[in-house]
């Protein structure tokens, strides 16, 4: 696999030393503090770049201050999904939280992290992450991955995620490793040039081949904070390939290629085919969950497998993420059709 030498990162620019200023890379606490937003952040949204800035601090809190005009943008009032460039003045508020406090991953939660790498180059970093791991932490969630990817790596100058997984789900992630690769990874997203493999195991048994569902989804959040998805025609558009595997005789293992990549979008497909996933709780059948639970089942059956993308002109990414042994030691005890 070809490799382009890394680049170094732009160097933070010279500050003043009045009014206090920080670069994109501080941590203010207490205090108004202005940070100049250099090359490594240009094209950030606001809302990520102060989750790096303010560690420790809830999203909900972060949300507030820019709702509230608190945090400034070369002096205009900003919006949480603005885009950061190059040069840009952020007045960020005093913000004063007990360090003490704030919740850090435990060593063990950092090993297991760590020997969930799959591979990673000067570009990318690829984990198998596990199930019940956030990608990032809030809404009561006080790390993920990508927190404990920076405490793993505090010298790293750009770490970011490249896109998300259910906290239930477990299989490939792609963290970005520079603001660059963020952008080329993110456009083969959006374009569609993506190919996101998932394995569910499905209630019931699939009749005929493949088949392509092409229905729309509509996501809205209950009073709770709970993310809830249905099937509406209000919705968002939503396609998935489902390529049956093998068959069981009461559950098919499936193979989702996802087209559109909305929220929760294989495990709504499959329970609007009839065909819920196994220890699925929130769209699940909870009869056929307890008999998956009796098996050993303790999680949700559905692990994204793969993916592959290409940087034009530079290289193309094919990974395969195993699937968990968690997973793998329930299909044994399943019957198979004659």
């Amino acid at each position: 696999m070809n490799k382009n030498s890394p680049r170094h990162p732009t160097p933070p620019r010279k500050l003043p030393p009045t009014p206090p200023t920080v670069t994109a890379t501080a941590r203010p606490r207490s205090g108004v503090s202005e940070a100049i937003i250099d090359a490594a952040s240009d094209g950030q949204r606001l809302d990520n770049f102060l989750i790096k800035q303010l560690k420790g601090v809830p999203k909900s809190h972060i949300y507030r201050i820019v709702r509230k005009g608190e945090v400034r943008i070369n002096g205009g009032r900003s919006a949480i999904n603005q885009r950061l460039n190059s040069g840009d003045r952020v007045r960020i508020p005093p913000i004063r939280l007990a360090e003490s406090n704030t919740p850090t991953p435990s060593s063990a939660q950092l090993q297991q992290l760590r020997r969930a790498i799959i591979f990673e180059d000067e570009r990318f970093l690829f984990i198998n992450k596990p199930s019940g791991m956030a990608v990032h932490g809030g809404s009561g969630i006080s790390f993920g991955v990508i927190e404990g990817l920076r405490q793993l790596r505090p010298d790293a100058p750009f770490l970011e995620l490249g896109h998300r997984l259910d906290r239930d789900t477990s299989g490939v992630l792609v963290i970005a490793k520079r603001r660059s690769a963020l952008r080329g990874f993110q456009e083969e997203l959006t374009s569609g040039r993506c190919d996101k493999r998932y394995i569910p195991l499905l209630r019931g048994r699939w009749q005929g081949g493949e088949r392509r569902i092409n229905v729309p989804l509509l996501k809205y959040q209950q009073s709770s904070g709970e993310r809830i998805v249905t099937v509406s025609p209000e919705g968002k558009n939503a396609l998935s390939l489902f390529i049956p595997q093998q068959r069981f005789t009461n559950a098919t293992l499936m193979e989702v290629k996802l087209i559109t990549g909305r929220t929760h979008q294989v495990r709504v497909h499959a329970q609007h085919c009839d065909h819920p996933i196994a220890g699925d709780e929130r769209y699940g059948d909870r009869e056929f969950n307890r008999s998956m639970a009796e098996l050993g089942l303790k999680r949700l059956f559905l692990h994204a497998q793969s993916i592959r993308f290409t940087l034009p002109e530079i290289m193309t990414y094919d990974i395969i993420a195993p699937l968990d042994n968690t997973l793998e030691q329930i299909l044994p005890q399943l019957e198979p059709l004659a």
